[in-house]
């Protein structure tokens, strides 16, 4: 029987410290869960889903965000099997499952009969992260966006996510809430573009951030502007940026089979730390 000393069990504003440290074992991975916690307090009303956490002899041993995201924090195959039980319990709520490979495979492995087939299993996606000066010269002409360039810049992230999920934002009638959502990472400061004669040939994002990592999505450049090297040069901007005024560290992670982006983030300096996986329904 679970109790709330030993098993799973949500996690609230009291839990936050401990959540904080467990997160803190390995920051950059773990900097969306962070980011959460630290944004929310973990008030189930403003996280828009729960974070569960694993006890062992009355200690935080591992936890997993649920909300629009299943999130896996420092967890193991046991942690996700023991993660899965309770997701059987309510069913799926979750539209994506993303993190470290061990733990989305045992979680999925478990789930799956009963969760039925994804849209897109992608497995093996290399995790990259950078805490130095970008080894190419940064993009001079990369800068914060503004609402200004909204003519340029919303249609640019529209087209990124349709090719990189597959289905448009705009689907279902989501367009004022995917430009709510645009607008407010230019609003942060952590929308980033260079562009041409008024238009928009790179861009990219913060997605969340903590004091020690900023993560990066949304790394574009249009088709007929490809293999120009505006990818390195805008991402070495990037860092540059992101470094001096938002977390040390940047990190991001990219399709295996992407192997044009691979290259231009090798050439900026990111290593590989580690493998996600993300499981899309």
């Amino acid at each position: 029987m679970l109790t709330t000393r030993d098993g799973v069990r949500p996690l609230g504003v009291a839990d936050l410290q401990d959540f904080l440290e467990l997160a803190g074992r390995d920051p950059v991975v773990n900097v969306f869960a962070d980011y959460r916690a630290r944004t929310t307090s973990l008030e189930p009303r403003w996280l828009g889903g729960e974070v569960w956490g694993r006890f062992e002899d009355g200690r935080l041993r591992a936890a997993c965000h649920v909300g629009a995201n299943l999130v896996p924090v420092q967890a193991d195959e046991d942690d996700a099997r023991a993660f899965a039980e309770r997701a059987l319990a309510r069913g799926r709520t979750v539209s994506t499952i993303v993190g470290p490979h061990v733990a989305v495979r045992a979680f999925w492995d478990a789930v799956s009969p009963a969760w039925g087939s994804p849209r897109e299993l992608r497995w093996e996606q290399p995790h990259l992260e950078i805490a130095t000066d970008p080894l190419v010269a940064p993009d001079a002409q990369v800068r914060r966006t503004t609402r200004d360039d909204m003519d340029q810049l919303y249609p640019a992230c529209v087209a990124m996510y349709t090719e990189e999920v597959g289905l448009s934002p705009e689907l279902g009638g989501g367009s004022d809430l995917y430009r709510a959502r645009v607008t407010q990472l230019v609003s942060r400061g952590w929308s980033f573009a260079r562009f041409d004669e008024g238009r928009l040939v790179f861009k990219a994002e913060v997605a969340c951030a903590s004091p020690y990592a900023a993560q990066v999505q949304g790394v574009w450049v249009p088709p007929d502007r490809r293999g120009e090297g505006l990818a390195a040069a805008g991402m070495a901007a990037v860092v540059d940026l992101v470094r001096r005024d938002i977390a040390p560290t940047v990190s991001l992670y990219v399709n295996e089979w992407n192997h044009a982006a691979r290259r231009a983030y090798e050439r900026v300096g990111f290593v590989e730390t580690a493998r996600f996986s993300t499981i899309m329904f």
